[in-house]
């Protein structure tokens, strides 16, 4: 048997995921036993802090929740699918335009191999492309085990595939929720299979205006006026900034790039950090450590 990886990132490479920034949204996420992401996309936040009693992600992708779904509870059957695939442009060209899953299994792998060889994890289909390259990538031999360790912390979190509201409705109060939409002015379509409306981003303001005494939250958005004013009524908003760089395959680098939504491998991100309670009163939560050994992941 495979061992495990000891490195609880998470299994996906996420267009606006949070994996650079963990250490700043960490900073600011107070003590809890209750967590949820309403829109987990990667969940790398999730992954980079301790587990609690009770966790839960929700994203509206049922793609990306079947993978996690079958991460979590059949991931032996999941890595003997991967087991001896190569990372390959053909390979990539065959899963996304040739390839027909039979069943849920089929449809995980599939995912899971598309999302590891794409740039930059992007899954929507007309902007999938190949952005595999070993200097960057995590190469399949390290799939396999850090898919075990990734799927002992799913254990006993729930996952599903709801509206946001819908979950807002029907959590009990006490769970502090991480909230990390699609971006307010960002051209979002070009990168996710479940797009997000201006009447979208205006619904979440006013259902979590709704039940603010019910959770703590945090919302990570972009820096815009319009989404200030969305949400004048929380306690704080914090500009901050973190670097990172997004790296491209030789294709990519000789002008087969992405033609919308390609940036500079050093980028930096500018966001605006949202919560109904004082940054400055709370215990953080730390970010996991791990040993040396144990601590490079390639995403």
């Amino acid at each position: 048997m495979l061992k495990k990886s000891f490195k609880t990132n998470s299994p996906f490479r996420y267009p606006g995921g949070k994996f650079y920034a963990r250490k700043l949204i960490l900073e600011c996420i107070p003590s809890h036993n209750k967590y949820c992401e309403l829109f987990a996309g990667g969940a790398s936040i999730f992954f980079s802090k301790p587990s609690v009693n009770e966790n839960i992600l929700n994203d509206k992708d049922e793609e990306l929740v079947n993978c996690f779904l079958h991460i979590r509870d059949h991931v032996e059957e999941l890595i003997e699918k991967l087991k001896g695939i190569p990372a390959t442009k053909e390979l990539h060209k065959y899963y996304k335009n040739e390839f027909v899953p039979k069943n849920d299994l089929d449809r995980a792998f599939r995912w899971f191999y598309l999302n590891r060889t794409s740039y930059s994890g992007i899954m929507k289909h007309v902007n999938c492309y190949w952005g595999y390259g070993e200097k960057y990538s995590m190469v399949p031999e390290n799939w396999l085990s850090h898919l075990r360790t990734v799927s002992e912390k799913l254990q006993n979190v729930t996952i599903l595939s709801k509206d946001f509201e819908e979950v807002l409705e029907t959590l009990p109060s006490g769970y502090f929720l991480f909230i990390d939409p699609p971006y307010f002015n960002a051209d979002q379509d070009k990168f996710y299979t479940c797009s997000f409306k201006l009447e979208d981003h205006i619904r979440l303001a006013k259902a979590l205006k709704k039940h603010q005494k019910k959770f703590k939250f945090l919302i990570t958005y972009d820096n815009s006026e319009e989404v200030r004013e969305l949400y004048t009524w929380c306690t704080a908003m914090l500009d901050r900034e973190w670097n990172y760089t997004m790296n491209r395959t030789d294709d990519q680098k000789k002008g087969l790039q992405l033609k919308d939504g390609v940036k500079n491998e050093r980028y930096k991100g500018k966001e605006v950090f949202i919560t109904n309670y004082s940054v400055n009163d709370i215990v953080p939560v730390e970010m996991l450590k791990y040993s040396k050994e144990t601590s490079q992941l390639s995403l």
